[in-house]
């Protein structure tokens, strides 16, 4: 085992752990499609079914339940805005679709299949970006394998039961990384202080004499951030603008590597994924396997409601996720929270102002001057730091101006598009 650091980020808060749980079967999911879709209102689905196809490398979309298609038209995003959603009404049958079967003898796939597999699954990684795309950007060029199994913001304890419950699924997942990427061994990342995750794993590799070795990396939010885990391991820095692939390393989200498992073992699409509901506001803070589609308000149910001084529902983490005004709006593939927040931690100011304090620049982890960049931005001129901001959203967290930095670059960063 072999431990790293790095500078800058922001306090991690100790994410919540508790067994990973299926949730109880949704009445209701709302898909979002980035294309038409190939069924139309009335079809009757199952569990597994292809229901969109958009190719171009953007990942399948698969009904997570059975039962009929009760309306196709836009429907509000967890994103704040309104997308092209198929809407599916569950019979509770859990038909299982006959797309879906294992395959035989998938220890001994050619690599052609294998990418066929993980193609036709629908997986993306841990930012919603197609994991196919990461694979064909690295094959050749990659010389470090690396699966994230950091938690991607305090509060998420996703990754972490993925790898105390599902170990042996997921070093299968890193063999089938080895092969694809053709080396001898993959990194798995944990935070140093998940020290009984760390354990299991490695008492795992022994016995099953993977191709893995532990990193426990000692880093501040945000240690799952691509950039900063391929510094801290390799000592490798990535160009701004640039991937991983640019160093030689491929960064894998541990949710991602568990889902080509499945795909590759079990035939299985991309379809649940595991979801943390939790924060000051939430009864019963619990891990939840869910139904991708499932409407928020449905997820707090589920662990006792919210508190009734609750202020604010964030889908994703607490630094970069976004503030619901919907509880209908449904959980997307990347989201790995529902937080809900209480009053006493409002920290929002109606008149946000710079104090020179220059915390932001010892939090940023890839060494940038958010606050210079925010003031050159107000007064209009472009800042080329802009497109290595890996919007982690440290600099905000730790502002005790409460400026919106976080949000300026984002928006920023969409005109630019």
């Amino acid at each position: 085992m072999i431990r790293y650091g790095f500078f800058g980020g922001a306090p991690q808060n100790t994410a919540f752990s508790a067994p990973i749980e299926p949730l109880p079967p949704p009445p209701q999911v709302a898909l979002a499609v980035p294309a038409r879709p190939g069924v139309k209102t009335g079809d009757y689905v199952t569990v597994g079914q292809k229901i969109a196809d958009p190719g171009g490398g953007t990942p399948g979309v698969y009904a997570p339940i059975a039962g009929r298609v009760s309306a196709i038209g836009p429907r509000v995003q967890g994103s704040g805005a309104s997308e092209l959603s198929v809407v599916v009404d569950n019979d509770f049958s859990d038909t299982l679709s006959p797309a879906v079967r294992p395959p035989a003898n998938p220890a001994s796939l050619p690599l052609r299949q294998l990418l066929t597999l993980i193609q036709e699954a629908g997986i993306a990684d841990g930012d919603g970006s197609p994991i196919l795309s990461k694979i064909a950007a690295g094959v050749g060029r990659t010389d470090t394998v690396i699966i994230c199994a950091c938690e991607k913001e305090p509060y998420m304890a996703g990754n972490c039961r993925l790898v105390l419950e599902r170990t042996a699924e997921l070093l299968e997942g890193a063999g089938i990384l080895a092969k694809l990427y053709g080396v001898d061994r993959v990194h798995i990342a944990l935070g140093s202080e998940q020290r009984e995750a760390i354990q299991t794993l490695q008492d795992k590799i022994r016995e099953n004499k993977s191709p893995a070795v532990v990193d426990a990396v000692s880093l501040p939010y945000p240690q799952s951030a691509e950039r900063p885990l391929c510094r801290a391991i390799t000592r490798r820095r990535v160009p701004p603008g640039a991937g991983a692939a640019a160093v030689g390393c491929a960064v894998v989200d541990a949710g991602a590597v568990y889902a080509v498992y499945e795909a590759v073992y079990l035939g299985r699409p991309l379809t649940h994924r595991v979801v943390t509901v939790a924060g000051s506001g939430i009864q019963q803070p619990r891990n939840l396997l869910c139904p991708i589609g499932t409407p928020i308000r449905f997820l707090l149910d589920a662990c006792g409601g919210v508190d009734p001084k609750t202020y604010k529902i964030v889908l994703g983490g607490p630094v970069t996720g976004r503030a619901q005004y919907d509880m209908d709006a449904p959980l997307g593939r990347d989201d790995g929270a529902v937080l809900a927040f209480c009053g006493d931690e409002e920290r929002a100011s109606a008149h946000p102002r710079c104090i020179r304090c220059g915390r932001c620049i010892r939090a940023c982890p890839v060494g940038l001057r958010p606050v210079v960049m925010y003031r050159e931005m107000q007064a209009g001129r472009q800042t080329e730091q802009l497109s290595a901001c890996i919007q982690c959203g440290a600099c905000t967290y730790v502002c005790p101006g409460r400026m919106p930095l976080l949000q300026a670059f984002r928006g920023e960063r969409k005109e630019r598009v």
